[in-house]
């Protein structure tokens, strides 16, 4: 038998709607000189190497990795991998998907687009917890919790040892794309601009100059517009009724529903659904 290995486990569902998923999970021992790509990835990767060498590029730079380090691939992203021919590596890896995911990543040392972490010293400690993940793998709903859980401590591991500070103040983009993330996560529930402002730590006057300036529309039409959107979809493809609808996305007035929902598509939500 050859000492080449490669053990992998992968989810069977679409997580990318949840707040933070385990999508895959594994480690390998790679052949000398294996490669993967140049391709692309729907989910977030995280490899750290246990041994051996490689090289990693990503975009247009391109990386010669150790054991110690940790090297990330960002969704939709063009990047490959390259085991070294005389000394291989040896990596485990947690791929993750979720609305949670890029906020929590902006909080480790892999803010700001950087693809690779040299040398790490809690590298033991974040491998131990990638094999929990490992252990944890199942097809049950209890398996498929612990492995969030275990996930969510993984990152953890990141957050806690994060050196890096910000270069300098979260930008307007910065802080629409966290409120767009929160949206995305609660819009179902009764939120307030206030409450959008207040996750994003900025006033509700600020974060309405942000998304008029970043995206041309205030933080309530932008809420609107995705409830719609979200709205929409469910009219067509659900048999909910328009009332169950409406609650679904937020709107705990029907009739506001049905006029915002006017405003916005032209029609009526029963017209909408018959079209």
């Amino acid at each position: 038998m050859s000492d080449d290995y490669d053990l992998s486990n992968n989810e069977s569902y679409e997580p990318h709607q949840a707040s933070l998923t385990v999508f895959n999970v594994g480690k390998q021992k790679c052949a000398s000189g294996y490669e993967w790509g140049p391709g692309i990835r729907d989910h977030y990767l995280i490899h750290y190497i246990s041994s051996g060498k490689g090289t990693y590029t990503c975009g247009s730079r391109t990386y010669k990795l150790c054991a110690g380090d940790l090297f990330l691939v960002r969704p939709d992203t063009l990047v490959s991998c390259r085991a070294d021919s005389r000394d291989p590596w040896t990596y485990s890896w947690a791929g993750f998907s979720g609305t949670d995911a890029g906020t929590i990543l902006e909080a480790t040392d892999f803010r700001r687009g950087t693809a690779i972490l040299r040398s790490v010293p809690y590298g033991g400690e974040f491998s131990e917890q990638l094999d929990r993940i490992i252990d944890a793998f199942g097809n049950s709903v209890v398996s498929s919790v612990r492995m969030t859980g275990e996930l969510y401590l993984a990152l953890a591991v990141l957050v806690s040892h994060a050196v890096t500070a910000p270069s300098s103040a979260p930008d307007d983009a910065e802080h629409v794309r966290r409120a767009a993330e929160y949206i995305d996560s609660h819009y179902s529930y009764p939120i307030s601009i206030e409450d959008i402002a207040a996750y994003v730590g900025v006033s509700r006057s600020t974060l309405f100059r942000q998304f008029r300036r970043v995206l041309g529309v205030s933080p309530k039409e932008y809420l609107d517009q995705y409830r719609i959107r979200r709205a929409a979809c469910l009219l067509r493809h659900t048999g909910l009724t328009i009332s169950s609808v409406s609650v679904s996305v937020g709107y705990d007035n029907g009739l506001y529903f049905s006029k915002v929902f006017k405003k916005a598509t032209g029609m009526s939500p029963s017209r909408y659904r018959t079209e």
